[in-house]
């Protein structure tokens, strides 16, 4: 894990500190409570002016911790924790922004989504063709180099995200043709789903709240957050199942 630590904690603190110079200040970005259909309650500190939106990213927190502690073995378990400590970054700083609704954490925010997803290529690489240094380098600085999108136009993060999402799901699939299982392919669904809800979600976020008074609390993106953690839950599930899939077939 320490190799898996070290690379998450480097390129974590590389993009704080690109966030951090203001490079990305003229992106756009949702500030204010306005744009939550979740109210704020003025008697609670900041860190829980809004509360399920708060608290909800404690899952990102605790999913991070369950597969950390989850053994595997071989090059696989360094796919898995970095992955895990992707998850246990990214709660913090969501709810940064959540707190603080200042415009640095938000761009923190969105650009951190980008190389979570790029790592689901990353790992199907892996499984299909073996442990390339290389590929993982270029995918995850692509990744990164993508948020410029946000600078040259208002849906640029949008693009971007999309695009990511496309390529996570497209390898997916390849390498469940090739060593997946009806198991697998379950995990899969029920991930592909989770980000369908992540998505459509947190768009309906202030449509549900018109419709609903339920969902002025329990509002579309509470809701959204929670099919993101699902999302990454079924991902492990979906990744460690092919990873020994895998190795069992080369074994034989």
């Amino acid at each position: 894990m320490q190799t898996a630590l070290l690379h998450v904690a480097f390129f974590c603190s590389l993009c704080v500190a690109i966030a951090m110079s203001g490079v990305f200040d003229t992106v756009l970005v949702d500030l204010g409570h306005e744009h939550y259909a979740e109210k704020p309650v003025s008697q609670l500190p900041a860190c829980l002016a809004m509360p399920f939106n708060s608290l909800v990213n404690l899952g990102y927190v605790l999913l991070g911790v369950y597969w950390l502690r989850n053994r595997t073995e071989g090059r696989g378990a360094y796919f898995k924790d970095v992955f895990a400590l992707m998850a246990l970054a990214y709660g913090p700083i969501q709810w940064l922004r959540i707190a603080t609704q200042g415009r640095r954490p938000a761009v923190l925010d969105q650009w951190f989504t980008l190389p979570i997803f790029a790592w689901v290529p990353v790992w199907c690489s892996y499984i299909s063709g073996g442990w390339s240094p290389r590929y993982a380098l270029v995918v995850e600085v692509a990744s990164l180099c993508s948020y410029g999108l946000a600078l040259s136009h208002d849906l640029g993060f949008e693009l971007a995200l999309g695009l990511h999402v496309a390529f996570a799901v497209v390898q997916g699939l390849r390498v469940q043709r090739r060593f997946g299982d009806r198991q697998s392919l379950t995990y899969l669904g029920a991930a592909v789903l989770s980000c369908v809800g992540f998505v459509v979600l947190k768009l309906l976020d202030r449509r549900l709240a018109e419709q609903s008074w339920i969902f002025r609390h329990l509002s579309g993106h509470f809701c959204s957050k929670v099919c993101d953690v699902l999302q990454f839950h079924f991902s492990f599930l979906f990744l460690c199942r092919l990873t020994r899939r895998e190795k069992q077939a080369c074994s034989k």
